[in-house]
């Protein structure tokens, strides 16, 4: 933190239900903008210093990662000028996938947080107010140092790798199933009960990451639209198998034939758990989905999956797959 009692925080709003009331046209859409919510919120004077800027006004399945590779720029900048915190602020729909883009971009140890809102601004019991002064607090506690990007709703503080949304309504919508949150926030103090190791970073100078397509393999699924991929111009494929990673047998050499050509990554479609390496041998298993030249994408996500794949495979090269992927094994 900064020589001063004061921290210095960068609360940066891109829009979502934490900023949205109603309009003429009926529903409610993103209005408000980083000023007017700390200006709504009075205790955030008591937490630090603020500059309050608003970089978008769009619901979160408006961002995109070229969007999130500019606010992990916005960070950088705000942290070589001395700010030690950063607040983002967004949409709960895509929480998960920013915030873990952020957690691979942003090249510091200072303290990241997101958060957002699972009620409008103008909903009886909105807690956009509660979340928005939960994540300050968290940002600029020194303890938040060192653990990447988080994510604080409903007092929950969460690693970016691990969170998920679970739910489409319930304010405790968001869960780590893997480990559990990491901390919660109480009495105004943040307490950590496990401390995360930071991944390696990749560069947001070099720009935001390759189309990579995301399948979801069902029952009998045949993969046709798998050899389809190359052309359409995706850099990479991550395919979301069954269980600890399984397609059917007579898929696993169209898997192989499009592995020779992009590079392919193999996720669960498993809510939560990591992709087997070594223990299922039968065709289609993960086994022989290694052996065809897959790459398995250890405990993320296919959602988290397909945005690292995205970042390794800027300017077409990929050399780094295996790398970039070895820490979430």
């Amino acid at each position: 933190m900064t020589s001063t009692n004061r921290p210095r925080l960068l609360i940066l709003s891109l829009g979502g239900t934490i900023t949205m009331v109603p309009s003429d046209s009926g529903g409610i859409t993103p209005k408000l903008g980083a000023a007017e919510l700390v200006a709504s919120v009075p205790a955030l004077a008591e937490v630090g210093d603020i500059d309050a800027r608003s970089l978008f006004r769009l619901p979160s399945p408006s961002l995109t990662p070229a969007n999130l590779v500019e606010v992990a720029r916005v960070i950088e900048e705000g942290f070589a000028s001395g700010f030690d915190g950063a607040v983002v602020i967004q949409g709960t729909d895509t929480i998960e996938e920013s915030a873990f883009l952020l957690d691979l971009l942003v090249d510091s140890d200072k303290p990241v947080v997101v958060t957002g809102a699972m009620r409008g601004a103008d909903a009886p019991g909105a807690d956009g107010p509660a979340n928005l002064l939960s994540a300050a607090i968290v940002a600029a506690a020194p303890e938040s140092c060192g653990l990447g990007t988080l994510v604080v709703l409903n007092y929950d503080i969460h690693a970016a790798r691990f969170v998920q949304k679970s739910h489409t309504a319930l304010p405790s919508a968001f869960l780590s199933p893997l480990v559990g949150s990491i901390g919660t926030l109480i009495e105004r103090q943040p307490r950590f009960y496990v401390r995360v190791k930071r991944n390696p970073n990749l560069s947001a100078v070099a720009g935001p990451p390759a189309p990579v397509a995301l399948v979801k393999v069902a029952m009998g699924d045949d993969g046709r639209l798998l050899g389809s991929l190359p052309g359409l111009g995706y850099a990479g494929v991550v395919i979301e198998g069954m269980g600890a990673g399984h397609v059917l047998a007579d898929v696993a050499p169209i898997v192989g034939d499009l592995a020779a050509k992009i590079p392919v990554v193999l996720a669960s479609r498993a809510m939560t758990g990591p992709v087997f390496t070594h223990t299922y041998g039968y065709p289609g298993a993960e086994i022989d989905l290694i052996q065809r030249g897959v790459m398995p994408a250890g405990y993320l996500s296919g959602l988290k999956a397909r945005l690292l794949l995205g970042l390794v495979m800027r300017g077409g090269k990929g050399v780094q797959v295996a790398e970039a992927f070895a820490p979430y094994q």
